[in-house]
């Protein structure tokens, strides 16, 4: 009974944390590509909270969930297109205008939201056919009697929103973009030593942006789960730091996709662990309190960019703007 117990525990949070990591994976990948080209991108966290907004206000106002998805990666890729006006074109600092784009999404989504809903920044619950359901995988059913096997397929690998298995496609496919083809190659290499691929005769420029943009594309997607997969509206500032989150998973996984992989899953996991947990008693001496478990995923968020900031090294021409030499 107790091995019963302990193990439906586990699948619980096993589910969880798959359920968590989604947003954390996406803005971590989007990270990982901006960084990958050379622009340190801060503004994750607004990217992932506009994105959210306008998902949310797509999807019920028009009935479709996908349209709500492509209105929040549009919305996304917008604060992606400033971004790198600021910082490639006009060769801003890449952090001041990332921290813009942060502060942009938090007054516009509350803004907008209020003059749109009447709500104080917050979208209506959306209907059915606004947000997205989970999806039953093929012999779920007929394999859940299998011992250990079957009710982690049954339970934990089948059962969750589509973006999330699109989610966890994407990192084999950014794996094999970045270190298996030519344009990976040139997007790395334009974050290490711009002026040997100019002289090359690749655009250092188009590179960039097309790193930034595809960083928008995951950011919205990022968002869009917020909306209609994790939760069922919009709520104001409802990203709550995960953009950071993502930031220090990035420093976390030395800007590689399988890395990154499992350290947004360690994230989500130790999110999971304060929902199910709230107050941990420790060998009946002392409780842990709620404050300090919900509190736990920002502890290792600084512990590890205290830690890990200087140990990680980030692609040489990272933060730099690139003026072509004439």
């Amino acid at each position: 009974m107790d091995f019963a117990h302990t193990f439906l525990q586990a699948l619980i949070a096993m589910d969880m944390t798959i359920r968590l990591s989604v947003v954390l994976i996406l803005a971590c990948l989007a990270g990982l590509y901006s960084e990958r080209a050379g622009i340190f991108d801060i503004g994750l966290e607004g990217k992932l909270l506009i994105s959210a907004f306008f998902s949310a206000a797509i999807s019920f106002e028009t009935g479709n969930v996908w349209l709500g998805v492509l209105a929040g990666v549009a919305a996304s890729m917008v604060f992606s297109l400033i971004h790198g006006i600021a910082s490639i074109t006009y060769r801003g600092n890449q952090l001041i205008a990332g921290v813009a784009l942060n502060f942009l999404a938090s007054g516009l989504t509350i803004v907008i939201g209020h003059a749109w809903f009447k709500k104080g920044g917050q979208s209506p619950a959306l209907p059915n056919g606004s947000r997205f359901h989970e999806i039953t995988l093929p012999f779920a059913d007929a394999m859940r009697d299998i011992p250990m096997i079957g009710p982690i397929y049954a339970d934990v690998i089948s059962g969750h929103k589509p973006l999330v298995y699109i989610t966890f496609l994407i990192v084999p496919f950014t794996w094999w973009l970045l270190f298996r083809t030519r344009f990976g190659l040139r997007l790395r290499a334009v974050g290490e030593n711009p002026a040997s691929v100019d002289t090359a005769g690749v655009s250092v420029i188009r590179y960039r942006y097309a790193a930034v943009m595809i960083a928008g594309v995951l950011c919205g997607l990022g968002g869009a789960y917020l909306a209609t997969s994790q939760a069922s509206a919009f709520g104001r500032e409802m990203s709550a730091g995960r953009g950071f989150i993502a930031l220090a998973a990035l420093i976390f996984s030395k800007w590689r996709p399988w890395y990154a992989l499992m350290a947004c899953l360690l994230f989500g996991f130790l999110e999971a662990i304060s929902n199910l947990y709230p107050n941990i008693d420790v060998f009946g001496v002392f409780e842990i309190p709620v404050q300090f478990m919900q509190a736990l995923p920002y502890i290792l968020t600084v512990v590890i960019l205290a830690g890990f900031v200087g140990k990680a090294v980030a692609p040489r021409a990272g933060g730099e703007p690139y003026v072509k030499e004439r």
